[in-house]
């Protein structure tokens, strides 16, 4: 059995002493460390080398959007999921862009939150689909984003493109491949170009970046 390592990183320890209550009554997750604030987050993954973080994102000294760009500037960073009370769309959507991988309100029943940590170890996005319309309304909104998206997506090809849609709609490598009637296997390796060519760290910016181009519709 593959067990999760998780880093909790939240201002309010007793949200962090909540978590680690949660995920460690899982026999496959294990909460190997907390902090307090986005500087101490980072100490932490750097000493811990979890596979997940939960971040919250108003935190002092050092917020979870700066924690979060620091993170993703490692070598082989862990996938972080942002923590959130989903009242600040904006805030949200740049640590997407920073490099989360998807975020969870902190109201999320301790059930449900055991299996999106679990999801988000795979590699895949963690984003409502209420929460990700109302994030996907707000990223369109610029301008500059659109145009940016719009000559990434041109360096595709036709391909890549296709499975950059996939992507965009929340659909696992398993139900791509479905779709386009090839492997599991090559629908990795498609992501995985797709990834490099768009500059992107995981699913969810490239999601974000379909959603911008217009390849994917709101």
């Amino acid at each position: 059995m593959t067990v999760v390592r998780v880093v909790v990183v939240d201002d309010e320890p007793m949200v962090c002493a909540h978590l680690r209550t949660i995920l460690g009554s899982a026999a496959d997750i294990e909460v190997v460390g907390q902090a307090y604030d986005g500087a101490a987050g980072v100490d932490a993954v750097v000493r811990c080398r979890p596979d997940v973080v939960l971040m919250d994102l108003r935190m002092p000294r050092m917020d979870g959007l700066t924690a979060i760009e620091r993170i993703s500037e490692l070598a082989d960073p862990p996938v972080v999921v942002v923590l959130t009370t989903f009242d600040a769309d904006q805030y949200v959507l740049r640590a997407l862009r920073a490099g989360a991988a998807g975020f969870l309100v902190k109201s999320t029943p301790p059930e449900d939150l055991i299996g999106l940590v679990q999801v988000a170890a795979e590699g895949n996005t963690v984003l409502s689909p209420v929460a990700a319309r109302r994030l996907i309304a707000a990223s369109t909104d610029s301008l500059p984003a659109r145009d940016r998206a719009r000559k990434l997506v041109a360096s595709l090809t036709e391909r890549e493109v296709e499975v950059l849609t996939g992507v965009g709609e929340g659909l696992s490598n398993a139900q791509i491949a479905a779709r386009l009637y090839l492997s599991e296997a090559t629908i990795k390796g498609y992501v995985s170009r797709m990834l490099d060519k768009l500059g992107c760290v995981n699913r969810t910016q490239a999601g974000l970046i379909a959603h911008d181009a217009g390849v994917v519709g709101s």
